[in-house]
């Protein structure tokens, strides 16, 4: 079994689930009492949040690629950006470590390929949603992004920072999840992309009238297929 590092804490609410998925994973694929050979550096997300608030990506990337190199010096063969929006470092991140780092992006595609579909929505921080970053690497894939009109992406924001990230799950927000992607629906989108590993504690995959693809369980299932050195497994979210 192949080492993983995880880049965590942002937030370590979703860094638990990948921590749970992965292992279950591993348990499920290898049977009795196996669990994932895994190491974790969790970040504290306030600095990483101030660093976003503040537009320093460069030094984002530094702090989240020190973190990548130690979980290389630990041991681990590849490293998980445990988060989204850290992915606009990713390159960074992976140059910094050393090892290569398995991509929620490009993982999210293979899964929105497989199943033939071209144009989802993106549900996701305002970073993720706006920057520019994570629609490009859709982009190379054959895939175009669309994101929520702009009141509803500052709700789905707000939601993710002034709720999930903070361990708060509201039935009211869920349902204006379900609003935003049923409005969303005119404009031609065919599934949805729960783009924020925080998301997929307030609404699931089969929450929507469109099929949903949840990233963190994509990322962890493409983490244990490195880490078993097995490519067959299922992509589907």
């Amino acid at each position: 079994m192949r080492r993983i590092g995880l880049i965590g804490g942002m937030s370590w609410e979703s860094t638990a689930t990948y921590y749970r998925m992965i292992n279950e994973e591993v348990r499920e694929r290898c049977g009795g009492l196996a669990s994932a050979d895994l190491v974790m550096h969790s970040l504290d997300f306030s600095r990483v949040v101030a660093l976003q608030k503040a537009d320093r990506w460069d030094e984002a990337g530094e702090l989240l690629g020190q973190a990548g190199a130690r979980l290389a010096a630990a041991g681990a063969e590849s490293v998980l950006i445990c988060t989204n929006t850290m992915h606009l470092v990713a390159g960074a991140v992976a140059r910094r470590s050393g090892v290569p780092l398995i991509d929620i992006i490009d993982e999210t595609a293979a899964a929105l390929k497989a199943d033939g579909q071209r144009r989802p929505l993106l549900l996701a921080t305002r970073y993720t949603m706006e920057h520019g970053f994570y629609a490009e690497r859709m982009r190379r894939h054959g895939i175009e992004v669309v994101v929520p009109e702009s009141a509803d992406r500052a709700r789905v924001h707000e939601v993710i920072f002034d709720e999930l990230c903070r361990g708060t799950v509201r039935a009211g927000s869920r349902r204006d999840f379900e609003d935003i992607v049923g409005r969303s629906a005119a404009r031609g989108v065919d599934s949805v992309i729960l783009g924020c590993t925080e998301i997929s504690l307030l609404v699931g995959v089969g929450d929507f009238a469109m099929p949903g693809y949840d990233t963190t369980a994509i990322h962890a299932r493409a983490a244990v297929r490195f880490m078993l050195k097995d490519r067959a497994i299922d992509r589907a979210a």
